[in-house]
């Protein structure tokens, strides 16, 4: 059988190849093919003072939460302690006292709304709360994060495990900083959660300046943290100067995003609360460590960006490839020692 092709016909068939050449992807990334970018936003809170109700701090939540759903977004992530001034400032010698602060169930009455608007928005989110529980009699307290679908249903809570401060004031200062007197060390450890667009885990606040936070979850499969704070402008322990409170901020955020390959969302509740000031600097961070948006006020303010959930694939297939390149024979005191000790 003959099969020349004449000039023409073989330009034909040439064009035609090109084009089809033309409209496949062969991008090769053995995790997926699919388009995974998503809308996350970060809601920042600004001041909460001591005679803010609940409800009126909630309806502020839920217009950044309608905000952020205006704006594309499928995720919010709102700060640590988002419903209440940050009481761990304040000396309080009884529960009758400080139990005011804490919420009981999920969602608690006060929380009800949002979650109500968000699922029927269909928009998940984050939330910093105080939580009080009950487990075999005895009452328990934790500084908590709870991770909300966007269906509605609870994925699961995580209680902060680095607790800063003290039990009992250090000295006549302007404030105190006493979440050790007001809340247990976490118990639930550094989990992750399945959603529909990401694997997600949570920590709060000084919980991002250790760097076992992020590789721990990481180590399950993170790809996106999220993280609510209220960093005060001083360090009540050591003169610094004020600039360092928030380039240390951006340093722990850039860092835990590059080495684990992750996006982080912080979202901070920040402005002066009755003359106590909190930075602000809400970020969102990309794995390659870049700050991609930033929030400009200390106020309320929602910032969002479209993050490519595969941005990171390359750092995890080159120099963070943890399965080909970490050495856990030599991490051991890492967890067998809490301290530093000095060999002779």
């Amino acid at each position: 059988m003959d099969i020349t092709l004449s000039y023409k016909d073989a330009s034909i068939f040439y064009f035609m190849l090109m084009n089809w050449l033309s409209s496949v992807d062969w991008r090769q990334d053995e995790e997926t093919q699919m388009d995974r970018r998503v809308g996350f936003a970060v809601a920042q809170l600004g001041p909460v003072h001591l005679q803010d109700t609940k409800t009126a701090v909630v309806v502020r939540l839920i217009d950044m939460l309608r905000q952020a759903h205006a704006r594309g977004a499928r995720w919010v992530t709102f700060p640590e302690l988002a419903l209440t001034t940050f009481f761990p400032r304040y000396i309080y010698e009884t529960p009758e006292e400080y139990d005011i602060f804490f919420e009981e169930g999920l969602p608690s009455p006060a929380m009800r709304p949002l979650f109500e608007v968000a699922k029927d928005l269909g928009v998940g989110f984050y939330l910093g709360y105080a939580e009080k529980t009950e487990d075999n009699g005895v009452t328990r307290r934790f500084n908590t994060s709870v991770l909300v679908g966007p269906d509605g249903a609870i994925l699961g809570k995580y209680r902060k495990i680095h607790l800063p401060g003290t039990v009992d004031p250090i000295g006549d200062l302007e404030f105190e900083h006493l979440e050790k007197r007001y809340f247990e060390v976490g118990d639930l450890g550094f989990p992750t959660f399945t959603t529909p667009d990401a694997r997600i885990g949570m920590c709060i606040c000084n919980d991002r300046r250790w760097p076992e936070t992020f590789r721990v979850m990481a180590l399950r499969g993170a790809e996106v943290f999220m993280l609510g704070y209220n960093t005060p402008t001083r360090n009540i322990h050591h003169p610094e100067p004020a600039h360092l409170r928030e380039f240390h901020h951006r340093l722990s955020l850039e860092a835990a995003a590059y080495q684990n390959a992750a996006w982080v969302m912080a979202a901070a509740k920040c402005g002066s609360e009755d003359g106590f000031a909190m930075i602000g600097g809400s970020a969102i961070v990309a794995p390659t460590g870049e700050v991609v948006v930033r929030a400009s006020t200390e106020d309320d303010e929602v910032i969002i960006y479209d993050c490519d959930l595969d941005l990171g694939a390359y750092i995890r297939r080159s120099v963070f490839d943890f399965a080909r390149h970490r050495r856990i024979e030599h991490y051991g005191i890492i967890t067998s020692q809490t301290g530093m000790e000095i060999d002779p």
